[in-house]
């Protein structure tokens, strides 16, 4: 059974009297949800986001919990004897799928980030963009209980980093747990279910509004639901807004890039939610700026 992932009064020094990078650090992380960390550079995100993937250990301190974990960091690693689909196909085979399994789901998300002109590619010849593709391809192929992601949107095209949102939507709901760091404020604005912020060798949840309001586009989904049915739980943990405006309508606004999975939450509930409308708006920024 999947357990939650625990920090328990955690430091980490590189070297027997090197300098504290974090130290104190108590972080609970439950399966389905969505975590942000930020910080300065140097303040130690990337440190913590290696201790929650179990790359490096705690130099004091104990971390429990072992979910399936995958990792991507914001540069992968391309000397590897392998070609991007060499290298996805072998990792789908130390995962437990037959060979011509594991083929095809690399071939599927490739396809799905937008590298499948690469597949053959050399992975020490890929450019970042690509092999940052084929990074992300890598974690979502473990079917991973804990998704940690460092900067992983860095280096890739408009459509991928749409598609990478989509996928820790997917991930989130279907319980995965997911924790990110990324120097865009807008990255997934209004989804988190908590924010974390790196300071002084230090983790301190921020308060209040967990996230920054959203700027970019977003959906507004109008439905109808069955007489006293309470709204999907993952529809209404993405969306940023709901409102009832009259009894029995609800309206959920929530980022253009997870509107596909709050519609699939509401169309194959049971019973299934009727779809009004759905329209896509584009914040004003300053009535953004005024929500602040």
């Amino acid at each position: 059974m999947q357990r939650d992932l625990r920090l328990h009064n955690v430091g980490r020094r590189y070297g027997l009297r090197g300098p504290w990078v974090l130290r104190g650090v108590h972080l609970t992380v439950p399966p389905g949800t969505l975590i942000r960390v930020e910080g300065a550079n140097g303040t130690g995100k990337s440190t913590l986001l290696r201790l929650l993937a179990r790359l490096d250990a705690p130099s004091e301190g104990r971390i429990t919990g072992r979910p399936r974990t995958a990792y991507v960091p914001e540069r992968f690693p391309t000397a590897l004897p392998f070609t991007a689909l060499g290298y996805l196909t072998h990792l789908g085979t130390v995962h437990g799928l037959s060979r011509p399994a594991a083929t095809r789901a690399a071939h599927e998300h490739l396809d799905r980030f937008g590298a499948t002109a690469h597949a053959r590619t050399p992975m020490a010849q890929l450019s970042k963009g690509s092999s940052q593709k084929v990074a992300v391809a890598q974690a979502l192929l473990a079917d991973p209980e804990l998704l940690v992601l460092d900067e992983a949107w860095t280096g890739l095209d408009a459509a991928a980093r749409a598609e990478l949102e989509r996928a820790v939507a997917e991930r989130t709901a279907a319980g995965t747990a997911v924790v990110f760091v990324d120097h865009d404020p807008r990255r997934l604005a209004g989804a988190p279910d908590a924010t974390y912020t790196v300071h002084a060798g230090g983790l301190d949840r921020r308060t209040g509004q967990e996230s920054a309001p959203p700027t970019g586009p977003h959906t507004t989904v109008v439905v109808q639901g069955p007489r006293g049915a309470g709204l999907p739980a993952e529809a209404t943990r993405i969306a940023t807004r709901t409102d009832e405006p009259t009894p029995g309508i609800h309206r959920l606004t929530v980022p253009a890039s997870h509107s596909d999975i709050v519609l699939r939450a509401l169309l194959t509930a049971r019973p299934p939610w009727h779809v009004v409308s759905v329209s896509q708006e584009t914040p004003d920024p300053s009535e953004a700026e005024s929500r602040r």
